[in-house]
């Protein structure tokens, strides 16, 4: 991980099984990106404490997410693949980043609004977590622990990435050195998001509660085709690519496009004299031909002690880097006591 490549560190919360959206959306684009980048890839799993989950679901959701990196083709000799938790420097510079920051910037974060919003509205409470509030500061310390350039998020985390910087600045300009770099957002091109199957105007996530609005990578081909045949499409029956006006078809059109590696032209022009049941099992097939490679290989990690000992390596190396910066920003801020 030497040389001056630019460093990427990215992650995916561990609240549900990856699905479709999340390798076209993130995975697919790690694939990428570990070519030419110091790229730095987690499992959330300390994210995925800031809102309640069982402990059972969590601990599955961990290895197999890890897994599924692997399966899908995240490299162990060409990116650093760990799990949150993993790291105990991370929990230290997330409170010395906490104590950087205003509650007025963390409760004026869009997420936290429409989570709380949302928490009070499914389940009558008024207990907003604590951890929600605090969440872009443990995104924050994600990122600056390994002095990313670049973080890939959608269009909705921007907002956690200006508080990452403006965090990163304050903190420069108190100790009068540089710190910290200042990362930048990257959004992926087209086929950054992809949207939920039975309502496409909102994005695929895997916390949904319908599980007919996403595939997850582990779906068999069967309980694919039933999911894609099910899909929301429209009255008029004509393949075009208009999110707007068809959001339905133009993201099956998108989910072909990608997973095929053809522009959305392409796919159109290909698909054109379809209908829709036809483009719905052209679909379904590529979704599952893709699929399969990484479900073989998914089950051949996660049946032994591959998959430990993966993990182990790459905590190994995070935290050798996590410990290297920490130690930096402790004895700038005071916190080494008994360095002379």
């Amino acid at each position: 991980m030497e040389g001056k490549k630019p460093t990427i560190v990215s992650g995916i919360t561990a609240t549900g099984q990856l699905t479709l959206g999340n390798y076209i959306g993130a995975i697919k684009n790690f694939i990428e990106l570990q070519k030419d980048n110091n790229l730095i890839i987690f499992v959330a799993n300390l994210h995925a404490i800031t809102i309640p989950i069982g402990k059972e679901e969590l601990r599955s959701n961990i290895k197999n997410m890890i897994a599924l990196y692997y399966a899908c083709g995240l490299d162990p000799n060409k990116a650093i693949i760990y799990v949150q938790s993993d790291v105990l420097e991370l929990t230290q510079l997330s409170h010395i980043l906490l104590c950087n920051t205003t509650v007025g910037e963390l409760s004026r974060m869009t997420q936290f609004k429409d989570k709380s919003i949302k928490m009070k509205a499914e389940n009558g409470t008024e207990f907003i977590p604590t951890g929600l509030l605090t969440y872009p500061t443990l995104m924050a310390a994600d990122i600056l622990l390994y002095d990313a350039d670049l973080v890939p998020v959608g269009k909705d985390q921007k907002q956690h990435i200006e508080l990452t910087r403006n965090i990163a600045e304050r903190m420069n300009n108190r100790y009068q050195q540089e710190l910290f770099k200042l990362p930048n957002d990257f959004i992926p091109p087209v086929g950054g998001k992809i949207m939920d199957l039975q309502n496409p105007t909102k994005k695929m996530s895997k916390s949904s509660n319908d599980p007919k609005s996403f595939i997850e990578l582990l779906d068999a081909p069967d309980i694919i085709r039933k999911k894609i045949r099910s899909a929301i499409t429209d009255s008029d029956g004509k393949i075009a690519y208009n999110p707007e006006q068809k959001p339905g078809v133009s993201n099956l059109l998108t989910i072909y496009a990608v997973l095929k590696n053809i522009t959305i032209e392409t796919a159109v022009k290909t698909l054109n004299n379809y209908d829709y049941g036809q483009l719905k099992e052209e679909v379904a097939s590529t979704i599952i031909a893709t699929l399969e490679p990484i479900q073989i290989k998914y089950h051949q990690l996660i049946k032994d002690d591959t998959i430990d000992q993966l993990i182990d390596a790459g905590t190994e190396k995070a935290r050798y880097l996590a410990n290297k910066k920490l130690t930096k920003i402790k004895n700038t801020v005071g916190l080494n006591y008994k360095r002379k």
